[in-house]
């Protein structure tokens, strides 16, 4: 991922956080490009996230997992899109390595969307029509591109998720708040999803209460 950051313009700033103290190598903590912050302790997504934002003063804020790739860059057609002044946030069409296209667009879930996801009818993704910028319920944490106003107006990320929906949930409440979610399929980027929730308990355990805690706050007031 950093090798492809560093072709972005100099105006870019990189921050990157460490979870668990010594989890970087030397050279990048030592790297003057890099905003590098080294947790004591681990946090959540939504927690490290929001820390970077409150140190950051650009006018548009991303989140990037370190898993992604970018072939070419994206940020000109995700730039554009946010020209349209009530998107808050945007999000690129993602891609497996194999050249598939990843359910990163996806309509709010309901119960029996998660029934159908369980049993393999379904998994709840968006319909991608070309290339223009679409409207969508959600883009996926792995790759947004927000609005500063937009997301400092709704409080930034829910830390009461530590791991997984709360990508939901801010879309959720930006669409609540006036803020349209887009899809930017002109936009691409590449995503080896490594799925640990399915193979590892605590990331299951993990899953399941942020599946619970989303439907908590949300269930019968979506937009």
């Amino acid at each position: 991922m950093l090798q492809d950051l560093r072709k972005l313009p100099e105006n870019v700033q990189i921050s990157i956080t460490a979870n668990c103290p010594g989890s970087l190598p030397a050279h990048l903590l030592l790297d003057q490009w890099l905003d590098v912050t080294e947790n004591t302790q681990p946090a959540g997504f939504g927690a490290n996230h929001n820390a970077v934002f409150q140190r950051s003063k650009a006018s548009f804020f991303g989140v990037i997992n370190p898993d992604l790739r970018m072939p070419t860059d994206p940020f000109p057609a995700l730039l554009d899109a946010l020209k349209q002044p009530d998107v808050g946030v945007v999000a690129p069409l993602v891609r497996s390595p194999s050249g598939e296209v990843e359910d990163n667009a996806r309509n709010f879930p309901r119960f029996h969307d998660l029934v159908a996801k369980a049993l393999g009818a379904a998994d709840g993704r968006a319909p991608v029509s070309g290339t223009d910028p679409q409207a969508v319920d959600w883009v996926g944490g792995m790759c947004m591109l927000f609005r500063q106003e937009a997301f400092a107006s709704i409080g930034g990320f829910d830390e009461g998720f530590h791991l997984y929906y709360e990508d939901v949930d801010i879309c959720a409440r930006l669409w609540r708040a006036g803020w349209k979610v887009l899809l930017v399929p002109e936009a691409e980027v590449i995503h080896d999803a490594q799925r640990t929730s399915r193979r590892n308990l605590g990331y299951m355990r993990w899953h399941a209460l942020s599946i619970a805690r989303y439907f908590f706050k949300h269930l019968g007031r979506l937009p």
